[in-house]
């Protein structure tokens, strides 16, 4: 039977609005003690946007860190305390635009198990329609809209426009719950 691992003590390195770095002394299951560093997140969440034609809608954008174009679904972190439905809807209209009549959990993920404590709920969005206010994107995030049929998506993936690891899980759980 696995053990279930035992934290000794905790810490935080660093803070940011978005995630900590935080680091364990925990037990190994051989009885010794180990540091266990990783990052906290409250979670986040990421909406697959279908149209009533049976295409999607994602965004462009830039991302730093790999120095390229990213096709992506919409969505973003958690805020602490926050639900991950009404932030699945905040994020829709955030960064396309939409609000959606139906916003159904359709799964959830780590998307990075063993560096991060992060839960990401997936949502598919239905009856979609333009939001009364016009997209509102954070200063750090600049959005360009794209609308696919499920094969140009594929396609996406293929090419590798379509790496973003939260996006592919999400395509996944849509999959399955489809």
């Amino acid at each position: 039977m696995l053990k279930e691992l035992k934290q000794l003590s905790h810490s935080t390195r660093l803070e940011n609005p978005y995630w900590r770095y935080d680091v364990d002394v925990y037990e190994k299951p051989n009885g010794s003690t180990g540091e266990y560093h990783y990052v906290h997140t409250p979670g986040s969440v990421m909406i697959v946007p279908r149209l009533e034609d049976g295409r999607f809608v994602l965004t462009k954008q830039y991302r730093y860190l790999n120095r390229r174009i990213s096709v992506e679904f919409p969505g973003g972190g958690l805020p602490e305390g926050a639900e991950p439905l009404a932030q699945a809807a905040k994020e829709l209209h955030e960064e396309t635009g939409l609000q959606a009549a139906s916003l159904r959990p359709i799964g959830q993920f780590c998307p990075f198990n063993g560096v991060t404590d992060e839960m990401c709920h997936v949502f598919l969005a239905e009856g979609l329609s333009v939001h009364e206010i016009p997209a509102t994107p954070d200063e750090s995030e600049e959005f360009e809209h794209v609308v696919l049929s499920e094969s140009e998506l594929v396609a996406c993936m293929r090419s590798g426009e379509l790496f973003d690891g939260m996006s592919l899980a999400a395509w996944q759980l849509y999959c399955v719950f489809r």
